[in-house]
């Protein structure tokens, strides 16, 4: 069996294996936010962050079997709390969902939250993404509010903000 890891990703040299994932997993993109380009996707995810916070602090967090690229993850620190993770997006190749990758990268965030004195970890959930609120609920994350009416790229969406604590 080709061994699992996780890592942070770079930029530069992840750049292609980034966009080969987001290609790949373009039914979440357009799902979330309609028609997207890959390489825009891939320079959100290595620059955007929540209001106030510096990018740079973020984790960019890639799941790798035989040096492919399975899934990534990232996770903002310090808000809407000081204290508060907010992981952005996690996503993976369709053809790997469901093989239990979701939850071996979420508790390496949880662990690196942890590591860096996050009391809890936040997640915004679209209503129209029932599988992916149903594992945030397996995974210990219960509703802390719901925003209505939220733009993402050509689509609107009812969204819902999940909390754990750490």
């Amino acid at each position: 069996m080709t061994e699992v890891t996780i890592r942070d990703l770079d930029p530069q040299a992840d750049r292609a294996a980034v966009v080969a994932l987001f290609t790949a997993a373009a039914d979440y993109t357009a799902l979330e936010r309609g028609p997207a380009d890959p390489e825009t996707l891939t320079e959100e995810f290595f620059t955007d962050a929540p209001p106030g916070i510096d990018p740079a602090t973020s984790l960019r967090l890639g799941l790798f079997a035989g040096g492919r690229l399975l899934g990534k993850a990232d996770a903002a620190f310090g808000w809407p709390d000081p204290r508060d993770a907010y992981i952005g997006l996690m996503i993976f190749n369709p053809a790997l969902r469901g093989a239990g990758h979701g939850a071996r990268l979420l508790r390496e965030i949880e662990a690196r939250a942890r590591a860096r004195g996050a009391t809890r970890l936040l997640i915004a959930a679209l209503e129209a993404n029932p599988k992916g609120r149903a594992f945030w609920r397996r995974e210990g994350f219960t509703p802390e509010q719901t925003f209505p009416d939220r733009a993402y790229g050509s689509r609107t969406h009812t969204v819902h903000r999940m909390v754990k604590p750490l």
